[in-house]
């Protein structure tokens, strides 16, 4: 089942998205209303709606399938950090402590972007784009989603979105040096969509060790730069989940990415592996399209360059006591 939001004839509608209408929630009910009852009730109220009930899908614009409560994104992809580290810290490497345990920084969840948007960026010379899958959180009879364990966070996966992690690379790098971050390098824009696909939708193509072999590629201006199988990641889903959990909690509306897939899921990548800016960073005007097998596509168009206000650099002080 897919679920979204929207824009329509009456406003702003949460429901369930068919190929050809919209059918909003019973009772007023939101996205973030479902995800907190849990994907066993959200299901069952799939299976009370009428097809022809709703709006023909053209007459509305969809938006971000959810309004966030966090997000959290990964860097889960082997082949994706050992060109990337070239790129943005001048050496091609996977750290040992890369393969110990999952990582991941929290993004902006007040900057999320809808496909079809044109998304406005810092003043860069190196724009980017990230293709990863993620996965949003929903609640469960019993569990306060605290330190779970894989079993119990698989069962926390409500369902699958299709993202896009900007990414300035010249701001990215400089902050990067300070060892904090990424902060201003990514956090003006995610896009996420066009829907949430329900968890199991995909029970099926889990391979033995928990893994999803879907196909993802991403291209710019129709050209493709990129693909990859969602299956190469260093680790399943749930314990990407259990690993935010540990020690903490993941709530309901929690979206946590993939991290960028491999084999020019990024730029990137691409530009650490060969030692050049190819292909050129991104521009506005471009048009980045990112497809996901049974999520779903996204697709923005780089927008305009928005100066920001200046900082001050650091004032050196005299360290009084």
């Amino acid at each position: 089942m897919r679920i979204g939001r929207w824009n329509g004839p009456d406003g702003v509608g949460e429901g369930i998205i068919l190929d050809d209408r919209v059918i909003a929630f019973p009772d007023g009910a939101t996205v973030a209303d479902v995800l907190a009852r849990g994907l066993d009730e959200t299901l069952r109220l799939g299976r009370g709606v009428e097809p022809e009930q709703g709006t023909p899908r053209e007459a509305v614009k969809l938006l971000a399938p959810l309004v966030p409560a966090s997000i959290r994104d990964f860097v889960a992809f082997e082949e994706h950090v050992e060109g990337i580290s070239a790129s943005v810290d001048g050496a091609s490497e996977v750290v040992p402590e890369w393969y110990q345990l999952p990582t991941f920084y929290f993004t902006n969840p007040h900057s999320v972007r809808a496909s079809g948007e044109v998304v406005d960026v810092p003043e860069t010379a190196r724009l980017d784009f990230e293709l990863e899958l993620a996965v949003v959180i929903g609640a469960v009879a019993g569990s306060d989603g605290a330190n779970l364990d894989a079993e119990a966070a698989a069962s926390h996966i409500f369902g699958y979105t299709v993202m896009n992690d900007w990414s300035a690379r010249d701001l990215q790098a400089r902050e990067m040096k300070v060892r904090l971050g990424p902060a201003k390098g990514k956090d003006f824009a995610t896009t996420l969509g066009p829907w949430i696909v329900t968890a199991d939708e995909f029970a099926d193509r889990l391979d033995g060790e928990g893994f999803l072999p879907l196909h993802a590629e991403v291209s710019i201006n129709g050209e493709r730069v990129g693909k990859d199988r969602i299956s190469n990641m260093g680790w399943p889903f749930p314990e990407l989940v259990a690993y935010a959990a540990r020690n903490s909690v993941v709530r309901p509306g929690d979206v946590l990415g993939s991290g960028t897939v491999g084999n020019g899921g990024c730029l990137g990548e691409l530009w650490g592996r060969r030692g050049e800016l190819s292909p050129p960073p991104l521009e506005p005007g471009d048009e980045v399209r990112m497809v996901i097998e049974g999520v779903g596509e996204i697709v923005n168009t780089v927008g305009r360059k928005v100066p920001a206000p200046p900082i001050p650099a650091a004032r050196k002080r005299p360290r009084n006591r």
